[in-house]
């Protein structure tokens, strides 16, 4: 459903991402994983042809990105964690509906669709109020379900959770476990090792814009000598002294 090959993005000397290449199967949930500057976000803003590569590819639900961004575009969902983007003088119903109509959802679809999120995300007290009042969390809740309103079979969710409180962060886990029965293929960008221990069935640990490993948490713990994920992050993501 999505294969990366050889994705490389400079920005002058400093190569962001570095020739990495890794696929991700239908119904499948890959965590890519990295600290800050590790060229994950890079990776992610790639793949949603918000930055074009300086070299190499992805196929995506049969699309190329370089030569179909466009058709891409209509069959991927993106969320991005920080701001939310939202439009404050909107309900969070109408954020949401925008975004449909953007992706040329007709009408009853989409209010069927919208209805279906604010159950999922148990939006039902603040559907019809404006967004600029909302809480950090209330505005994650809004701006996940507007990234996968219209029903997307590829979706890339950085750090989806930021912001949300147990409960809501228990709604999204449940969300992206229904994604992934669905055929769903997704990429995952996480600093809560729980969370990517939970979701994930396979990683990636990016490092300075090169992917240094990939595999199952139980490869990768088999291969470092029974180590916690945690540790094997720490040891080959983390800054070395």
């Amino acid at each position: 459903m999505l294969e990366i090959k050889n994705l490389t993005k400079r920005f002058g000397e400093v190569a962001a991402v570095n020739d990495i290449s890794f696929h991700v199967g239908k119904g499948e949930v890959f965590g890519l994983l990295g600290e800050n500057g590790a060229g994950k976000t890079t990776t992610l803003r790639l793949l949603a042809t918000m930055l074009q590569p300086t070299s190499g590819t992805a196929v995506m639900a049969g699309h190329d990105l370089v030569r179909e961004p466009e058709k891409v575009r209509r069959c991927i969902g993106i969320l991005f964690g920080g701001e939310s983007g939202l439009y404050d003088r909107l309900t969070a119903a109408e954020n949401i509906a925008y975004f449909g109509r953007l992706n040329n959802m007709d009408d009853s679809a989409l209010k069927e669709r919208i209805r279906e999120l604010v159950r999922i995300f148990n939006m039902e007290e603040y559907i019809n109020r404006r967004a600029g009042k909302f809480s950090k969390g209330m505005k994650q809740k809004v701006a996940f379900a507007r990234s996968i309103v219209h029903n997307p079979d590829i979706m890339l969710f950085d750090e989806p959770t930021s912001g949300l409180d147990v409960s809501a962060a228990r709604d999204v886990h449940e969300f992206i476990a229904g994604c992934k029965e669905k055929g769903k293929t997704i990429i995952l960008s996480s600093h809560s090792m729980s969370e990517v221990e939970k979701l994930c069935d396979r990683i990636g640990i990016i490092h300075k814009g090169k992917l240094a490993v990939q595999g199952t948490i139980a490869e990768l713990t088999e291969s470092h000598n029974g180590k916690s994920l945690e540790d094997i992050f720490v040891e080959l993501a983390g800054e070395k002294k």
